[in-house]
């Protein structure tokens, strides 16, 4: 379905069902003179009588109304699969200038220290196979 207006929509799948004004007016419990406002887009349906409207034409409302759900791969999803890696690098790179750093500053113990290199080794890990994965 090409975008058009909902006037144009209604006419659209009235003619496809093979149906006049008046058999569609008689259908939703309104007059023939509101369909044909309808149509040319100079009135609207009541928005709770559009889930009928779509049963009588055999869509669904999100048809009638030519809303397109996003697609998962649109333009913010490709930009966050972008800055992921780039993320891991950061942390891993962060990890391993704040355990030098505080280790020359003894300011770090054992165990923390070991923490953070194993969270710094482990955004390696990750950036590295999603690396490779996109190599593949």
């Amino acid at each position: 379905m090409k975008n058009q207006t909902l006037g144009a929509m209604i006419a659209s799948l009235r003619k496809e069902n093979g149906m006049t004004q008046l058999e569609l007016a008689e259908k939703m419990g309104v007059t023939d003179k509101a369909v044909s406002k309808w149509e040319r887009d100079l009135s609207y349906p009541d928005i709770n009588s559009l889930p009928k409207l779509a049963d009588i034409f055999g869509v669904s409302v999100d048809q009638l109304m030519q809303i397109k759900l996003k697609d998962q791969t649109g333009p913010s999803r490709k930009g966050a699969n972008a800055i992921i890696p780039l993320v891991f690098k950061a942390v891993s790179l962060a990890m391993g200038i704040a355990v030098m750093v505080l280790s020359i500053l003894k300011a770090i113990d054992l165990y923390s220290g070991f923490f953070m290199l194993g969270l710094g080794l482990s955004c390696v890990g990750i950036s590295l196979l999603s690396d490779k994965s996109k190599n593949d």
